[in-house]
């Protein structure tokens, strides 16, 4: 990797922090549970996001009182993969200031990653809404060792760039994403979605990204003090 005097690049999450697809999410989810024969809890549903889609599953088929039959699990995610790319197809609204901002860091010269848990297929699909010009490189979360709230992610996404993790900063909106950020060492600019993020070293917090400017970005990088 490069040495790096400053940071030198920026690692976007995509669900709540571009896009408000979590929204999205909550339909498909709890038709996925009600096609299975249950309910999906509120409290189940906010332990779901951000996550994989095997720790998802994990968690709805404990909701349901289904046993983890790994065919079972693999119908289920083809059909919550499929109904989600239908709802996907109608495209995806921004979240407050994304654009704009994706945009700034596109113009500033910054390295950039698309960093997500979603999988390649509705990752693709909605790159058609979002631009596949803001991004340098995607990494999805069914092509990695380990996902979010796990480093790996992060820490594949920095070293595709050639930039060490202390010197990105990652943009999130949930504890599981901002976990996974803090752990492969990089700064955290959280802007919460769905669910509140808790306060820790490494992370600041934002409202939203409406109004960044390319200098803030510097300073909130400064400000979270992990290089």
């Amino acid at each position: 990797m490069s040495e790096q005097a400053g940071l030198g690049a920026v690692l976007w999450d995509m669900d709540g922090t571009l896009v408000d697809s979590e929204k999205i999410w909550d339909i498909s989810l709890a038709e996925l549970a009600r096609h299975l024969g249950g309910e999906l809890s509120a409290p189940t549903r906010v332990a779901m996001v951000g996550s994989s889609m095997w720790r998802t599953l994990d968690l709805m088929f404990d909701e349901v009182g289904l046993e983890h039959r790994p065919e079972a699990m693999q119908d289920a995610a083809h059909w919550l993969t499929s109904r989600t790319a239908q709802l996907f197809h109608n495209g995806l609204p921004w979240r407050p200031g994304a654009l704009a901002a994706l945009r700034l860091v596109r113009a500033s010269g910054l390295a950039t990653a698309l960093v997500t848990s979603t999988e390649r297929r509705l990752v693709e699909q909605a790159l058609d809404s979002i631009g596949r010009e803001f991004f340098d490189l995607t990494v999805c979360g069914d092509e990695v060792p380990a996902t979010k709230p796990a480093p790996d992610p992060y820490l594949i996404a920095a070293s595709k760039l050639g930039v060490r993790p202390e010197h990105c900063l990652a943009v999130e909106d949930s504890p599981t994403g901002a976990a996974a950020a803090s752990a492969a060492g990089c700064a955290v600019l959280v802007v919460p979605s769905e669910v509140s993020v808790p306060p820790a070293p490494g992370r600041i917090q934002r409202d939203s990204l409406a109004g960044l400017t390319e200098s803030e970005l510097h300073e909130l990088w400064v400000r979270a003090d992990v290089a």
